[in-house]
């Protein structure tokens, strides 16, 4: 259950003019040997999946990410999301 929520979740959100990009955990597995973790972060309260990655892209910068992975989401009646931050070693 958990994963069918992340998955709809990362696959609902759209891409934005932020510099730190979503990507998923299958396609970080591939490259992970390129970048370093430098944080995690989350948000809450979001009336929409595009504000919630806004969001957690936002913070991902804030960091000097360049990608952030979703670890968590929960779309009940506001949006949530956790993931991890990293940039290229």
């Amino acid at each position: 259950m958990k994963r069918i929520i992340l998955g709809m979740v990362a696959c609902t959100f759209t891409f934005s003019s932020f510099a730190a990009e979503m990507m998923s955990q299958k396609d970080f597995e591939k490259v992970k040997d390129q970048y370093v973790e430098v944080g995690n972060i989350s948000t809450s309260g979001e009336t929409s999946t595009a504000d919630a990655k806004a969001e957690l892209s936002k913070k991902a910068d804030e960091k000097g990410g360049d990608i952030y992975v979703l670890t968590s989401g929960n779309t009940n009646n506001k949006i949530h999301g956790n993931a991890v931050v990293y940039k290229k070693k």
